[in-house]
């Protein structure tokens, strides 16, 4: 052995040795999981973010494009077909089902099923896939389907199911990985996740904005997901140079390795019950969260009309911007602050629960219902200082349980840890999104 790997590497002609570990130089490693954080988000936000592409421009069954079409008088009472309008009408409903779904079965089978080979395999298939997907998605953006709608909400559909398919293992794998690192690269997973929604709201209003067709905005919009992924693959492949990367990879092994109790069978239950406390904290961020964001969010009417945020940005800026920013922001804290402690953290989390009462008494009025439940909360500042803090809370608490969980068991069941976190993170949004249809009721 040479004498750098003499100096950094945790044993010497099979010898343990204490040693320093390297830095991470120019935070390379960190900022890798940074990327692969907005990697693992991009799907479905591409997707939700794009909807004015494919309800208004795709799937518009609007008076004005039916009767330029078919050249009918405006005050004719022709209507689209009913298919195609329900297409466009359910289409979020539509895409949170067909990604969701297979985004959980897929997150926990990758814990207990080797789903495509080791961990090098499992990243290579499941980024090719999101690829490939992305490559079809832009090909059908390409082409003019006017005449085949449901031909083309089918084939998104289906796309949409194989994406999420693919990222449910990139995301659980991902989080197994880093979870063998130091607490704050678990943490700048979440922060990639959290940048993921602010990066691809900008880059659709900048398509929007350099491009007049809705077409071509698309295109270069889809590719740009395709160029993250591609960037997500590269760097991958290139941690294993990385001298930090290498020091903890073989720190984890020498530990599997040492272990009295070390034998080929995972003890799955004992991992689950170890890692309990911090896996609901992850569960229930992300399910409070994902009850009002976006569903009671981007409902919320503003109560006056001298708010500085005028009416027609109002949702725009409250709603998405807000909690897109100030979730990263809360991410981001715990780069330099790591409190409560795993033992107290559970507190601020059930806390956060009272969001959802409050976003209720705020002017929440969703399309179709006829609220009879008082508004409580008319000032559109304390709304969005409510929202603030919720979004702010959700990231920096979401952040900490994730990074508390692979801490709470043993060396050699790091990843496993990371991975059932990773799995309660995503059955949190799915089962809040699910919640999120029933809070209109409550207002009746």
């Amino acid at each position: 052995m040479n004498s750098e790997k003499n100096e950094h590497y945790p044993f010497v002609q099979g010898k343990k040795r204490k040693l320093t570990p390297p830095p991470d130089k120019w935070k390379l490693v960190f900022s890798v999981f940074i990327l692969h954080g907005l990697g693992t988000l991009m799907p479905w936000n591409m997707f939700i973010t794009a909807k004015s592409y494919f309800v208004d421009f795709k799937l518009d069954t609007s008076a004005d494009e039916y009767l330029a079409v078919n050249g009918t008088s405006f005050n004719s009472t022709v209507v689209a077909d009913d298919d195609q309008f329900n297409y466009a009408t359910n289409f979020l409903a539509y895409i949170g089902f067909a990604a969701q779904v297979p985004n959980v079965i897929f997150n926990w089978l990758n814990i207990f099923v080797n789903l495509g080979g080791d961990l090098t395999q499992r990243i290579t298939w499941s980024i090719s896939t999101e690829v490939v997907v992305f490559i079809v998605t832009i090909a059908l953006a390409m082409v003019d389907s006017s005449s085949w709608p449901g031909g083309f909400f089918w084939i998104t559909m289906l796309s949409v199911v194989i994406l999420n398919m693919a990222n449910g293992i990139y995301q659980n794998t991902v989080y197994g990985m880093a979870a063998t690192l130091p607490l704050k690269y678990t943490g700048a997973v979440v922060l990639g996740s959290n940048v993921s929604g602010l990066f691809t709201s900008v880059i659709a209003l900048v398509s929007d904005l350099i491009f007049d067709s809705p077409r071509t905005a698309a295109i270069y919009y889809f590719i740009t997901a395709m160029f993250i992924l591609m960037l997500c693959f590269d760097t991958y492949f290139a941690l294993p140079l990385n001298k930090f990367f290498r020091f903890h990879t073989e720190v984890r092994e020498l530990k599997s390795k040492d272990d009295e109790e070390d034998s080929d069978k995972i003890p799955f239950w004992t991992i689950f019950k170890q890692a309990s406390p911090q896996l609901f904290n992850v569960f229930f961020v992300f399910f409070v969260t994902l009850s009002v964001f976006p569903a009671v969010y981007s409902d919320i009417k503003p109560g006056t009309d001298d708010f500085i945020i005028p009416r027609n940005y109002f949702v725009s800026i409250t709603c998405f911007l807000t909690f897109n920013l100030f979730a990263m922001l809360g991410s981001l804290t715990t780069t330099w602050i790591q409190w409560p402690s795993p033992k107290f953290l559970v507190v601020p989390v059930i806390l956060r629960v009272a969001f959802v009462p409050l976003f209720l008494f705020c002017n929440y009025q969703p399309r179709g219902i006829i609220r009879t439940l008082p508004v409580y909360i008319n000032s559109d500042y304390i709304y969005w200082t409510i929202a603030i803090l919720m979004s702010y809370s959700s990231g920096y608490l979401s952040s900490l349980g994730m990074m508390y969980a692979p801490q709470s068991v043993k060396g050699k069941h790091q990843i496993t840890a990371g991975m059932f976190a990773a799995g309660m993170l995503i059955t949190g949004i799915f089962m809040g999104i699910s919640v999120s249809g029933f809070m209109p009721l409550i207002l009746t």
